[in-house]
C-alpha cells in the first residue's frame, strides 16, 4: 500500500514518468513490477497513466509534454482542446506540438514536432497544458490543411457550436485571424485566401462542405437565409437559389432522434415550403455531402432547371 501512494504522489496529473520515480529512489526492478501490478498503462516510452484513468488525448499530451517540457500543444490537436471542429479523426491524429526553442531532435511514436517560433501572446493554459492560443491553432489550421479541413475548423472555430454534447461559444473572432495573418510568414497568402471563404454564419462543418462544394461547382447560393412564413413565423434555411427558388437543408448527423424532434422538424419544413421565397426544398444528410458530393451537385441542378 505504501508503495501505490507512493507512486500516485509522483504523477502529475495522472501521468507518471519513469525518471521521476528513478529520480525519487524506485530501483528499476521494483518499480517495473509495482507499475504492472497496480495496473498502470504505459503511455510511451518512460510515461505511465495513473490506474483507473483513461488515456485520453489530454493525458497523452500531457505526457509528451512531461517529456519535453518546452514543447507547445498546437495544430490539430490543440484545436481539439478549444473543442475546435476539425475533418480528421482526432483519435487517429499523431499528437501535434511546436518546439519555440527550435531545438527538438527526438522522436516519440504518433507524436509530431514543428520547430518554430512563438510569441508569448500565442501561448494558452488549457487542462493543465501549455497550448497555442485559438487565434494561432487557427492560423496554423489555415497554413497547413488542405482548404476544406482549414475552413471547416475556422467556422467551427468562429460561430457557437454544439461539441460534443455540450453548447461552446466562438473561441475566436475573424478579424483577429486576420490580423494575425497581416504578418509575412510562410504560407501566410494562401491562408488569407482561405480566410475569404469563410461564412461565420455556417451552422456545422458539414453545411461548410456543402457550401464549398457548390461553389466549386459555380454554384453560389445565399446562406443561413432569414425568411418568414405568411403568419410572421421565422424560419432560417441552410441556402437558398433566391432567383430560381429552391431552397438547400442540410442535416446533422443526430437528424430526428426522438419522436417529438421528429413532429418538430416536420413542422419546420412545411413552414419553409409556405415561405413565399421557397419554390422547393432539396434535403441533404451530411453523409451525402460527405460522400456523395457529386450526387448532391446534381440534384441540385436538377432543381435549378426545373425551376426555370
Amino acid at each position: 500500500m505504501e508503495e501505490r501512494r507512493a507512486l500516485r504522489e509522483l504523477a502529475q496529473g495522472g501521468v507518471l514518468l519513469t525518471c521521476r520515480a528513478l529520480e525519487s529512489g524506485w530501483p528499476r526492478r521494483s518499480l517495473t513490477r509495482a507499475l504492472r501490478s497496480e495496473g498502470w498503462g504505459r503511455l510511451q516510452a518512460g510515461a505511465w497513466v495513473e490506474p483507473g484513468q483513461a488515456a485520453d488525448l489530454p493525458t497523452r499530451l500531457r505526457a509528451v509534454q512531461l517529456l519535453n517540457q518546452r514543447l507547445v500543444v498546437s495544430h490539430s490537436s490543440a484545436a481539439a482542446l478549444w473543442r475546435i471542429e476539425t475533418l480528421a479523426a482526432t483519435a487517429k491524429a499523431p499528437l501535434e506540438f511546436i518546439d519555440p526553442a527550435l531545438s527538438f531532435r527526438g522522436k516519440a511514436q504518433d507524436v509530431r514536432v514543428r520547430r518554430t517560433l512563438l510569441d508569448p501572446g500565442d501561448v494558452a493554459l488549457r487542462y493543465g497544458l501549455r497550448i497555442t492560443s485559438p487565434v494561432r491553432t487557427l492560423t496554423d489550421l489555415l497554413r497547413s490543411l488542405p482548404r476544406d479541413d482549414a475552413i471547416v475548423a475556422l467556422e467551427s472555430a468562429v460561430t457557437h457550436r454544439r461539441v460534443g454534447g455540450a453548447r461552446r461559444a466562438p473561441v475566436a473572432k475573424p478579424d483577429a485571424v486576420a490580423a494575425a495573418l497581416a504578418v509575412p510568414s510562410q504560407g501566410s497568402a494562401r491562408a488569407r485566401r482561405r480566410l475569404g471563404l469563410c461564412d461565420p454564419r455556417a451552422g456545422s462543418p458539414a453545411e461548410t462542405i456543402a457550401r464549398l462544394r457548390m461553389a466549386d461547382s459555380g454554384l453560389r447560393p445565399e446562406s443561413q437565409i432569414e425568411l418568414f412564413t405568411p403568419l410572421g413565423r421565422r424560419v432560417v434555411l441552410d441556402f437558398l437559389f433566391r432567383r430560381e427558388g429552391p431552397a438547400v437543408e442540410i442535416e446533422g448527423y443526430a437528424y430526428h432522434g426522438t419522436r417529438e424532434a421528429h413532429r418538430r422538424d416536420v413542422s419546420r419544413f412545411n413552414q419553409v415550403l409556405q415561405c413565399p421565397e421557397v419554390r422547393g426544398l432539396l434535403r441533404f444528410t451530411a453523409q451525402d455531402v460527405f460522400r456523395e458530393p457529386d450526387r448532391m451537385i446534381s440534384e441540385i441542378r436538377a432543381a435549378l432547371i426545373v425551376s426555370k
